[in-house]
């Protein structure tokens, strides 16, 4: 059965996304595709769904990143029933060894959210 997300557009989108070869490729990249806000959010759900790996309750999870239970929910149940996207991934970082970055503290002043 054929993948029925696939278009031409999101191959040609994932395919540029394939050619970045650096962090700083990233970064430009990415900053001119998304918006701050945008390119905040989507890192926010990486490092939830770390947190998720590692057992973090709901709960601790959004006063850390500030992140809906709604939103740490469906990440959750894409950890657990998705296409393993974020699976994969995770175990490609850890892998690497490459570890979640910690998220201050709700009472640490110069959180954002």
């Amino acid at each position: 059965m054929a993948n029925q997300r696939r278009d031409p557009a999101r191959d040609y989108l994932f395919e540029a996304i394939l050619s970045l070869e650096t962090i700083d490729d990233c970064y430009n990249f990415f900053d001119d595709l998304c918006t701050i806000k945008e390119n905040t959010e989507m890192a926010k759900r990486m490092c939830v769904a770390k947190m998720l790996e590692e057992n973090t309750v709901y709960t601790e999870i959004n006063e850390k990143t500030g992140l809906s239970t709604a939103t740490i929910s469906r990440i959750n149940r894409c950890l657990k029933y998705g296409s393993d996207g974020y699976v994969k991934i995770l175990k490609r970082l850890a892998e690497k060894g490459i570890e979640r970055p910690d998220f201050p503290g709700p009472d640490d002043p110069d959180q954002k959210r």
